[in-house]
């Protein structure tokens, strides 16, 4: 879908081009320092285990041992988030627990590149100290971005947590052919994140507040975008409309 972020103080909005608008809402500075503080206390956790091996590394060889300490602090503290926030779509060990994650500005799929850029500008955004540039940063942007989600293009935002959708109030539904095909629905789970899922649910929700012309549309865009993920077996979409495409995917992903 070709989305147009607008945001307010606390709601990041998107809304499609058939008018259908869905809404995240940005998480707050003290959701994103309690989540800072659970990764500092699991690099934490992990440097003390290092640092067992490296003193051992010490009464061998102490300049060596000193100056693989600087360089591999670096890479565990910068390279744990980086793999985090890329292989879990936006979270770290901190963000998963306070339920937030890590989005692209429009509403698009987070890339690599993003995540290198938001995190590898942390070192800026500490400056002079306790993060006063990425504060002042983030109270001036009118979108809570600290300068690495500037120059990133991301946001980071609050998933509340939604009861399990009940896709019999969207009425009956056929025999969902995903559910047979374990391979797809863990390709599925592993590179659709929960807000795109969510957007999907929505979709669903209010289909019969769009016209005829602009429901297919919005169905035909949201089919596309999962072919796009990951690749359907012909027998599992054959004589199956965008729309029960949709609902199908829904379901293998909402409905555990």
């Amino acid at each position: 879908m070709n989305e147009v972020p607008r945001v307010s103080r606390a709601e990041l909005k998107l809304r499609t081009p058939e008018g259908v608008s869905f809404s995240l809402r940005l998480a707050s500075p003290l959701l994103r320092l309690n989540a800072l503080v659970v990764d500092w206390m699991v690099v934490s956790v992990a440097w003390s285990i290092i640092t067992i091996l490296l003193s051992l590394l010490e009464i061998l060889a102490g300049d060596l041992a000193r100056g693989l300490a600087f360089v591999l602090y670096f890479l565990l503290s910068q390279g744990y988030r980086i793999f985090t926030e890329w292989a879990w779509q936006g979270q770290t060990l901190g963000k998963r627990l306070l339920k937030i994650r890590v989005v692209d500005v429009r509403g698009l799929r987070l890339t690599f590149a993003q995540v290198f850029l938001r995190n590898i500008l942390r070192f800026v955004d500490m400056l002079p100290f306790a993060y006063a540039v990425g504060g002042i940063t983030a109270l001036v942007s009118g979108k809570a971005q600290r300068l690495g989600d500037l120059v990133g293009g991301t946001l980071v935002v609050w998933e509340e947590s939604d009861p399990v959708p009940n896709l019999g109030l969207l009425g009956e539904n056929k025999y969902n052919s995903l559910r047979g095909h374990a391979p797809l629905v863990a390709r599925l789970r592993q590179s659709v994140s929960p807000a795109e899922a969510r957007l999907a649910w929505q979709a669903l929700r209010r289909k019969d507040q769009l016209d005829d012309e602009a429901r297919l549309i919005l169905f035909r865009d949201l089919a596309r975008f999962f072919r796009g993920v990951t690749k359907f077996p012909q027998e599992l979409t054959q004589g199956v409309s965008d729309e029960q495409l949709v609902r199908n995917v829904v379901d293998v992903l909402l409905v555990k």
